[in-house]
């Protein structure tokens, strides 16, 4: 898989006004050198997809869910009375830890989370996942393209978690199984703030990506009609 011909026939596919996704992926040295982040690790997101990488850790996110589900510690003994009891999220405690029983976050098995724009990555072999922050319009695009060769219920999945639940930690998940699903996400009301308010995001793990990477030119996305009119909506200035 070559980025320069995913970035090409992704540019094809969205046009050029379409933003570039984030790829992300475990080292033991960092991309970048990124400052402590006060809060949600999401703050740094805009940064990343203007072009500036990040490399995270357990010492520059200072959110204890961050690191939890970025693999970097276990998770805190207070999480799942604080989802339910004070953001209520969950009705029960007993749910959120069923939530996180299911999840099985891996631990993470080097010391740095790098995140960058995919123009800024020199290959995808260690990459976990790609991650599309989309508009409604280009999320119907991305989910065409994840519907097109598989007919399963979880070929696009939504499901209840913090935004780096939804975007790192079931990307991570669905590698180690091998998976097939794919991950819109941002829902929780907590990342919302550092978010546009008309952009979810579209998550795509590794293992799902190396077949999805030879798919988007036989797709709709390429070469229809009703693509074409989504294509030139979503280049509008």
């Amino acid at each position: 898989m070559e980025i320069i011909t995913f970035i090409q026939n992704y540019k094809e596919a969205f046009g050029e006004s379409a933003e570039l996704p984030v790829a992300f992926w475990y080292s033991n040295t960092p991309v970048a050198q990124t400052e402590k982040i006060t809060g949600c690790f999401f703050k740094e997101m805009r940064n990343v997809r203007d072009g500036k990488p990040a490399g995270l850790n357990a010492e520059n996110i200072s959110c204890p869910g961050g690191k939890f589900y970025t693999g970097f510690t276990e998770m805190p003994p207070f999480v799942p009375n604080f989802v339910s009891g004070k953001e209520k999220y969950k009705e029960t405690p007993e749910l959120v830890i069923d939530f996180l029983n299911q999840l099985d976050v891996q631990r993470a098995r080097k010391k740095y989370l790098n995140l960058a724009r995919v123009d800024q990555v020199e290959r995808f072999d260690d990459v976990e996942g790609i991650i599309f922050f989309a508009t409604p319009d280009m999320l119907s695009g991305l989910a065409s393209w994840a519907y097109f060769d598989n007919n399963s219920d979880g070929a696009v999945t939504s499901k209840f978690g913090a935004g780096c639940s939804s975007v790192i930690a079931e990307a991570v998940a669905e590698n180690n199984r091998n998976g097939r699903r794919t991950f819109i996400g941002l829902f929780d009301p907590s990342v919302r703030p550092h978010i546009e308010k008309n952009v979810l995001s579209f998550t795509i793990p590794m293992s799902r990506f190396k077949e999805m990477y030879g798919t988007m030119r036989n797709c709709c996305l390429i070469g229809t009609a009703d693509w074409d009119k989504m294509r030139d909506r979503i280049n509008k200035v």
